[in-house]
């Protein structure tokens, strides 16, 4: 596919998630986790139907000191209806204050659920998935996407649920004051209402763009910071500021957009509302003069139709707000509804106890469904018996990270079949695969946090006893006693504060202390001095012992005592046999080690 062509895709792409934007109404989805609270909820309507109730009784009361206190001039009665609406203001802020206070509280515990349930699921999905999305992106969905729905089910939601018993109330006691003056405001209501919804789909849609562009911004952030040493070295501070301020930029376009037809919206209702008000007055005053209604009537049917115009107003915004809520709600449901593609066994077939150690490629085919490529393995057989330590030998892309992948069930085969402990990966659980599966990574993945913390990876549960005895092992004590604070040093994002070699120590007692019966090394020594390689290979000698080992290396001497060293080239396995067996024969090892160690002679 061109540059020109998955750029065109992915405006498709998004094309089609804002029309499904509207169709499928996003914010739907956002029910489950509310009604997890039944009773915060109940509470949550109950105070909301008795502040909104007492406040439309106040405009009633109004109504009555007018009529029987000012127009008959009987202070009593008017000092009487004033305790009276004392009174029920003060028992309308009680209940809006604890309407307020449990709405808010059931939008935080939202929100933390949500955040949890996308997290939760993002941990599911396979590695295909990581292949085609950026973490960056991941990251702005779960924190600035589920922040923005705060607003949804906390003081928004309880503006707009407040906000429609108003008018709902305030269109039933109009009715009641005057069924005449209520007409009106059946003809002039639609006036306020048509605006709101020619600007629903517009300003969804403008959210949505919102939403992405922001996303867009950090990816690039994270990206960029991920790798500042990169940037630094290549001296590309200028250009990745300038494409930053380029996407900023494009970012703050669209929410300049979306807030101008926002704004618009509020301009016209705010307009129309006023408007409506002054027509009605006018009717009002003509139904006062033919004494079709009292004074006290209509000051208190203009109460309650400020109160509904309020209310609509506040409506109409929130609305706006919605729409931004409803982009974020769609993104995130997006990735709640990604299926894995990787097909978990209903019935999963129960792993030996204790494990064998065994594995094995029955004609293997595999090409990465993300690559528009030819397939990376070709055919690949071989077993490997339980204690047995294989070497994988090839140029980079000829496959010997692919074949750790598989082991471990991050992807599936095209073609044939890989067996651990004697069943088909495909047939068990894989956190039971795994759980017998110990990796250490070329590019030692170590998390912010201590050292102990580290090497407790490998087993949660782990003792500090456990801990330090893994450590020995492995001779990361050999750099740790000589730390201020020991194990509980702080290591740095990706351990920044480490070194190659240390990294690489603490990679090796976390496996260690996981203690399963498949090691698998990836190149663990291939970027350390000759002292720091000296030192790992001991400590990966104790790994190794009495385990089955699978290790690839560039550097034929870490390898040359393996039990066997199969030779990949361009997905195939040409070839394999000891260190001796395959110099002797004369093929492609043979060039490697000749060149390899004629190198090192010199």
């Amino acid at each position: 596919m061109s540059k020109e062509q998955e750029i065109s895709s992915s405006k498709q792409s998004k094309s089609n998630k804002k029309t499904q934007v509207g169709k499928l109404k996003p914010l739907r989805a956002l029910l489950p986790f509310i009604l997890k609270y039944p009773y915060r909820l109940a509470l949550t309507l109950l105070f909301l139907l008795v502040g909104s109730g007492t406040a439309l009784i106040i405009p009633a009361l109004l109504g009555s000191v007018i009529d029987e206190g000012f127009m008959s001039q009987n202070l009593d009665i008017i000092i009487q209806y004033g305790w009276a609406i004392l009174a029920v203001a003060l028992l309308m802020a009680i209940a809006s204050g604890a309407r307020f206070y449990f709405i808010s509280i059931i939008g935080e515990r939202v929100l933390t659920d949500l955040r949890c349930a996308v997290f939760n699921h993002l941990l599911t999905l396979d590695s295909a998935y990581y292949d085609t999305h950026r973490v960056g992106e991941l990251t702005s969905r779960l924190n600035g996407d589920v922040a923005t729905i705060r607003g949804a089910v906390g003081s928004s939601a309880s503006v707009a649920l407040r906000s429609l018993v108003i008018i709902i109330g305030a269109l039933i006691m109009m009715f009641l004051t005057s069924p005449k003056l209520t007409a009106s405001v059946v003809i002039i209501g639609p006036l306020i209402v048509i605006p709101v919804v020619l600007f629903v789909h517009r300003l969804r849609a403008m959210s949505v763009k919102t939403q992405d562009a922001l996303a867009d911004i950090s990816a690039m952030a994270t990206e960029a910071l991920s790798s500042i040493k990169t940037i630094k070295s290549f001296v590309q501070e200028k250009i990745q500021v300038e494409v930053f301020s380029s996407r900023s930029e494009e970012s703050f376009l669209a929410e300049k957009n979306r807030l101008f037809a926002r704004s618009f919206l509020v301009t016209l209702v705010v307009f129309l509302a006023t408007a409506a008000i002054m027509l009605m007055t006018w009717w009002g005053a003509n139904a006062v003069f033919a004494g079709e209604v009292t004074t006290g009537e209509l000051m208190q049917f203009m109460i309650y139709a400020m109160m509904a115009s309020s209310a609509l107003t506040n409506m109409s915004d929130i609305w706006g707000n919605l729409q931004t809520v409803a982009g974020a709600t769609h993104r995130l449901i997006e990735i709640l509804q990604t299926k894995p593609e990787l097909k978990i066994a209903k019935n999963p077939i129960a792993m030996p106890n204790p494990s064998l150690g065994s594995l094995a490629f029955e004609n293997v085919d595999f090409t990465y469904h993300t690559r528009d490529s030819d397939a990376i393995l070709h055919d690949v057989s071989f077993s490997i018996k339980s204690g047995e330590t294989i070497a994988l030998v090839g140029a980079s892309g000829a496959g010997k990270s692919t074949i750790f992948s598989l082991v471990q069930r991050f992807y599936d085969v095209s073609n044939g079949r890989v067996l651990v402990d004697g069943l088909n990966v495909q047939d068990v659980d894989p956190h039971e695969l795994r759980e017998r599966i110990a990796y250490v990574e070329q590019d030692t993945v170590i998390f912010s946090g201590t050292i102990a913390d580290n090497i407790r990876f490998g087993k949660p549960d782990a003792s500090d006893e456990e801990i330090k005895t893994a450590a020995k092992a492995a001779l990361v004590d050999e750099f740790v006693l000589k730390l201020k604070n020991g194990y509980n040093s702080i290591v740095g994002e990706r351990g920044v504060m480490l070194s190659g070699g240390q990294k690489q120590r603490l990679a090796i007692a976390r496996a260690l202390l996981k203690d399963a019966p498949i090691l698998m090394l990836d190149e663990a020594t291939s970027s350390l001095d000759a002292v720091s390689e000296s030192l790992v290979q001991k400590a990966l000698e104790r790994l190794m012992k009495g385990r089955t080992s699978i290790v690839i290396a560039h550097r034929l001497a870490t390898i040359r005592d393996a039990d066997r060293i199969l030779v990949l080239e361009n997905g195939k396995l040409i070839d394999e046999g000891t260190h001796d067996q395959l110099v002797a024969k004369g093929g492609r090892y043979a060039e490697l080690a000749k060149l390899q160690f004629n190198l090192a002679m010199n």
